[in-house]
């Protein structure tokens, strides 16, 4: 049986906090919502259950968009039609990135603000990012271009900050010239 998370808007307060670290072992409640933030990720990318459940389509989530203070991030990109890879990360950090900026052509979204914001987000083409996964074991992932974004999307929440308030509203938008747009 399915029942959809209760994703804080972005008027709560508490998107704005700096989580604090998340501690092993994880409690089964922190598991549980793990499970279930895949499985919403996952059917809100798959048109039938996307419309059966009415939800946004998303392949990210962080722990304080679900009211908890705990550095955990959820992402579940789809690698091609139907076939999705999982990411569980406890305690994540950007190790490294590149210096080659891009960003979402059509602009980021974000489950918790429930409304279009015009804007290109700058964001490192590549990331190296560490953490642990829920077990507790060190794990490490290089991601590039959507998961390279989706990855500084998801850690940006751990530390109270949403997508747009990297868009620049001087230049709200870039051209070709200025950053490559994916």
């Amino acid at each position: 049986m399915f029942e959809k998370l209760n994703i804080l808007d972005e008027k709560d307060k508490r998107l704005r906090q700096i989580s604090k670290d998340a501690t092993f072992p994880l409690s089964k409640n922190d598991i549980i919502l793990i499970e279930k933030a895949i499985q919403e990720l996952t059917y809100s990318q798959i048109e039938k259950y996307a419309t059966k459940y009415n939800l946004r389509p998303g392949m990210g989530l962080a722990f304080p968009q679900l009211g908890l203070d705990k550095r955990i991030i959820i992402i579940v990109h789809e690698v091609e039609e139907g076939v999705f890879d999982e990411y569980v990360f406890v305690n994540p950090k950007i190790v490294s990135y590149s210096e080659e900026m891009i960003a979402a052509d059509a602009g980021e979204g974000c489950l918790s603000v429930n409304r279009d914001v015009e804007g290109h987000v700058p964001r490192h083409a590549r990331v190296t990012v560490e953490g642990y996964d829920i077990d507790g074991n060190k794990i490490k992932v290089r991601a590039r271009e959507e998961l390279s974004i989706a990855f500084q999307h998801e850690i940006d929440h751990l530390n109270g900050i949403l997508f747009y308030d990297r868009i620049n509203p001087k230049k709200p938008f870039f051209n070709e010239n200025e950053i490559r747009l994916i």
